[in-house]
């Protein structure tokens, strides 16, 4: 999250919007927002299950917790591109966002 934190001006100049989600309390949504100092609104006490059976991301079901998973959105809230991790690597960069927003809006 850090990185797209990084590259909120790049975003903003290029007028794309960012959101994330955490299964976290609200307390400890904004305890990471302020340490990290995230620019970009944070959903908090989402129900990891629930969201991996919406979105497809990996729920790790002895442990009980969600697999990160980001989306590029198209301009009719459709998704243009997924990633989806199933251990430590595998995550959205907001470089390669960029790009991607870049390519597609060319095409």
């Amino acid at each position: 999250m850090v990185d797209f934190t990084n590259a909120a001006d790049e975003l903003q100049k290029m007028d794309i919007g960012l959101v994330a989600g955490s299964v976290d309390s609200l307390d400890d949504t904004r305890k990471m927002a302020d340490e990290l100092k995230i620019s970009f609104p944070l959903a908090y006490g989402l129900n990891a299950k629930e969201i991996s059976l919406k979105t497809g991301g990996f729920y790790e079901g002895e442990k009980a917790y969600l697999q990160p998973s980001g989306f590029v959105l198209n301009l009719q809230g459709k998704i243009a591109n997924a990633v989806y991790a199933t251990m430590a690597i595998g995550r959205l960069g907001a470089k390669d966002c960029l790009l991607l927003i870049s390519y597609l809006r060319k095409t």
